[in-house]
């Protein structure tokens, strides 16, 4: 079959054939096999061209699945993976990325670490763990992340135990608790944690005077004196209040 024409159709190219029929394919494969020269094509090479096209097509759908975001050697295995490409092609697919620096676990480890950062709540042990699921190596990881700066993540994890307080509904002991576990599930050191909340003012008075006037609205008509103060000082510590927090409201 005789080649009648070569057009560019958006980043393919279309061969048009003596016969009426035509071909889609890509530069590589026009430039690997010097169509823009050779102006015939029989079986043999029809074929050649066809299994290049589909390596082609797998290949630069790869290219854009990575251009969205960077991936992981172990993401990207997994997408060639589902378009059910030969042993063969998938090792020339990744041995041609790599060449273009398109898979690198450097790379994406650094830019992983970064925008979770920057990007998200999260602290450097979950980040970690998660870098371990994409199958990056111990020492990129541990690399890595001995490069970030620690005053960094206390600054962030001040900032979301602050707002933690500030939206919670829970107080004293059982506010602690449930923010020091939020953050352990986070990725956060235990230590840092309870170093900056322990450091943190918690000013409890207004919760405690609106428990303290709904209790003893409440228990006033069943209990008096002593012992009105003793169940409202139990409530209240049931409701998450200190000891201390308590017997300062009530002695002012």
């Amino acid at each position: 079959m005789k080649i009648e024409k070569i057009k560019k159709i958006g980043k393919k190219y279309k061969i048009l054939l003596s016969n009426g029929s035509e071909i889609k394919t890509y530069d590589d494969v026009i430039l690997n096999y010097g169509l823009l020269y050779h102006k015939t094509i029989d079986s043999d090479l029809l074929n050649k061209i066809n299994n290049d096209n589909n390596y082609y097509e797998i290949y630069y759908k790869t290219v854009n699945y990575i251009t969205k975001r960077l991936r992981s050697e172990k993401e990207i295995n997994e997408y060639i993976d589902k378009n059910k490409v030969t042993n063969k092609d998938k090792e020339k697919l990744v041995k041609k990325l790599k060449e273009n620096n398109l898979i690198n676990d450097l790379n994406f480890a650094k830019a992983y670490i970064a925008d979770k950062i920057n990007l998200s709540n999260i602290g450097l042990d979950k980040i970690r763990n998660d870098l371990l699921m994409h199958n990056i190596s111990v020492e990129i990881i541990d690399s890595e992340l001995a490069k970030v700066d620690n005053n960094l993540i206390k600054e962030k994890l001040k900032k979301l135990i602050a707002k933690k307080i500030k939206n919670s509904k829970y107080t004293g002991y059982k506010l602690k608790f449930k923010i020091v576990n939020e953050l352990i599930n986070l990725g956060y050191d235990k230590d840092d944690i309870l170093e900056i909340y322990d450091n943190i003012s918690v000013d409890n008075t207004e919760n405690i005077k609106k428990e303290y006037d709904k209790l003893y609205k409440k228990l006033s008509n069943k209990y008096q004196n002593k012992d009105l103060e003793r169940m409202i000082k139990s409530k209240l510590y049931n409701r998450g209040f200190s000891i201390e927090e308590i017997n300062k409201f009530i002695e002012n």
